[in-house]
C-alpha cells in the first residue's frame, strides 16, 4: 500500500528550528509542515502589518526557511506552513527571495490568501460567542480570520508548489492536504477525511506528540528532551498512519504521547468540527508497534457543517505589573507588607483599575490561600501586582509602586521589575463557507 511520510517542524510560533532540519535532512519526508499559528498570533501579526504593510507574518519565517529551503529541496520535500499569519504575500515574496538568495530559483511558492474577513464580519449582522454584535467592537477590532480547509492548499500543490504559505487555516489541513493530493481522496469520503484529519491532529504540535510537554520526571519519564525529535506521520493510503521520530533523536513515542495529544483541545471526540470534515475521534485505537513507532486507526469522520469559525482579534484593555522578591528569614511576612502598602497606595493615589490581583509566586499564585496554608514558610518569595486599565499610562502607574517599594518599603526587597502593555484577546463567530473565497497567487509569476 502506497504511504507517504509528513514531519512536523514546529507545534508553534517560537518552536526550536534544529528538529526541523533533523527532519528535513534525515526524515526521508515527503512533506514538512510548520504549524506557528495560535489564536492571538494573528491579530497581533495584524497589528504589525498595520505599522508597516510589508510585516504581520511570523518573526521567525526568514530563520527557519534559511535552515530547511536547501535540505528540503535536495532530498524533494514540499513545504507547508500557516507562518503567513496577516501577510502570506508579504511572506511568499520573503521565501522567494530567500531561495534566490541560496540558489534555489527553481522553487515554486505559493500564498493562500482569502481567510481576511474582516468587511464581511463587520458589514454583516454577526454575533461573537458572547452573543454580542461583532460592529460593537468598533475601532478596538483589529482582525477576523476564518479557519480555512484544505482545498487551496491541495489545488496549490496540484499546480506544483513546493513551498505553500498560508494565513489562518485549520491546522489539521496541513497535514490533509497533502493527503488528498498524493491519494486522491475524495471531498465527500468522510471516512479519510476524519482518518487524515487525525494525523493532522497528532502532528500539529510537534514535539508534545513526542515526549514534550508530556514529561513528569519518576512519574512519566523522557530522555534526553533537550535533543527532542519532532514527529513523523506515515500515513498509508486507507488513512491509517504510524507515528514516528527520526532514529536515535530525543523523547519518545508512545501510545501514552499520542493518548495525551489525542486529547488535546478537543471538547467532543465524536464531532470535532473542521472546515474539511466533522471528525469522529471516539473509536481510535492505538498499537504500540516498537520503539518509537505508534500504530493509529479506527478515527471516520461525517459531511461538514457549512459553516466556518472566525477568530475575531480586539484591543481588549491594558495590563499594568510589578514585582519585586524578598529571601531570607521573615520573607513571607516582607512580602505581605509590600502587598499590603501596595494596595493602600493604589487606593490613596486613585489608581483606576477594573480588576486587580496580588500573588506571592511560590506561596499562593497558582493554587490559591487554601492550599499554601498546609506547607512550611518558604525562604524566598516573589510579589507580583498586577491590574487591568483602560489606558497605558494607568497601567504603568501599577508598576511604578511597585518598584517604589525599594526605598518605601520592607527590608531586603531586590530584582524589581515592571510593565505596561496593551491586551489583544481574541472572540469568535461563525460564518457561512460559502462566502469566504480563497486565491493561490505563485511569487515567482508576479
Amino acid at each position: 500500500m502506497k504511504t507517504i511520510r509528513i514531519g512536523a517542524g514546529a507545534g508553534y510560533s517560537g518552536d526550536r528550528i534544529e528538529p526541523a532540519v533533523e527532519l528535513a535532512e534525515h526524515g526521508e519526508l515527503d512533506f514538512l509542515i510548520f504549524e506557528c499559528l495560535a489564536e492571538r498570533t494573528i491579530a497581533l501579526a495584524q497589528q504589525a502589518k498595520m505599522k508597516d504593510p510589508q510585516q504581520g507574518y511570523d518573526p521567525l519565517l526568514m530563520d527557519r526557511m534559511r535552515a530547511v529551503l536547501r535540505p528540503c529541496s535536495e532530498n524533494g520535500v514540499r513545504i507547508l506552513t500557516n507562518m503567513g499569519a496577516a501577510n502570506p504575500l508579504a511572506a511568499a515574496a520573503v521565501i522567494r527571495l530567500i531561495a534566490r538568495e541560496m540558489g534555489l530559483p527553481q522553487l515554486k511558492v505559493a500564498a493562500i490568501t482569502g481567510d481576511d474577513v474582516l468587511q464581511l464580519v463587520t458589514s454583516g449582522a454577526y454575533c461573537d460567542d458572547t452573543g454580542a454584535p461583532v460592529a460593537q467592537l468598533g475601532e478596538r477590532l483589529l482582525s477576523a480570520n476564518a479557519y480555512l480547509g484544505a482545498q487551496p492548499l491541495v489545488d496549490a500543490l496540484a499546480q506544483g508548489a513546493d513551498v505553500i504559505v498560508t494565513g489562518r487555516v485549520a491546522d489539521p489541513a496541513l497535514v490533509l492536504a497533502p493527503l488528498i493530493h498524493a491519494f486522491g481522496w475524495a471531498w465527500d469520503d468522510w471516512h479519510r477525511l476524519g482518518q487524515g484529519t487525525l494525523v493532522g491532529h497528532l502532528l500539529e504540535c510537534a514535539g508534545q506528540v513526542s515526549g514534550g510537554y508530556f514529561a513528569d520526571p519518576g512519574y512519566k519519564d523522557v530522555a534526553n528532551l533537550a535533543r527532542l525529535g519532532f514527529p513523523i506521520g506515515e500515513v498509508s493510503e486507507d488513512g491509517s498512519a504510524v507515528i514516528t521520530k527520526v532514529a536515535g533523536s530525543g523523547g519518545c513515542v508512545t501510545v501514552a504521547t499520542c493518548t495525551e495529544q489525542l486529547l488535546y483541545e478537543i471538547h467532543d471526540p465524536a464531532a470535532y468540527l473542521t472546515p474539511d470534515v466533522v471528525a469522529d475521534f471516539s473509536q481510535v485505537r492505538m498499537a504500540q508497534l516498537g520503539p518509537d513507532k505508534v500504530a493509529i486507526t479506527g478515527a471516520t469522520g461525517h459531511a461538514k457543517s457549512g459553516q466556518l469559525k472566525v477568530t475575531l482579534g480586539y484591543l481588549d484593555s491594558y495590563i499594568g505589573e510589578g514585582q519585586i522578591s524578598y529571601a531570607g528569614p521573615g520573607a513571607e511576612a516582607r512580602a505581605r507588607l509590600a502587598q499590603a502598602i501596595v494596595a493602600e497606595r493604589l487606593h490613596l493615589c486613585g489608581v483606576q483599575a477594573g480588576e486587580l490581583r496580588f500573588d506571592l509566586i511560590g506561596v499562593n499564585a497558582m493554587h490559591g490561600a487554601q492550599l499554601s496554608g498546609s506547607h512550611a514558610e518558604p525562604y524566598e518569595v516573589r510579589l507580583r501586582v498586577a491590574g487591568r486599565t483602560a489606558s497605558l499610562k494607568e497601567a504603568a502607574r501599577i508598576g511604578n509602586e511597585v518598584e517604589t517599594l525599594y526605598t518605601c518599603g520592607p527590608s531586603g526587597g531586590g530584582g524589581a521589575t515592571k510593565a505596561a502593555r496593551e491586551v489583544v484577546a481574541v472572540r469568535a463567530t461563525l460564518v457561512d463557507a460559502a462566502l469566504v473565497r480563497s486565491a493561490i497567487h505563485f511569487e515567482e509569476l508576479a
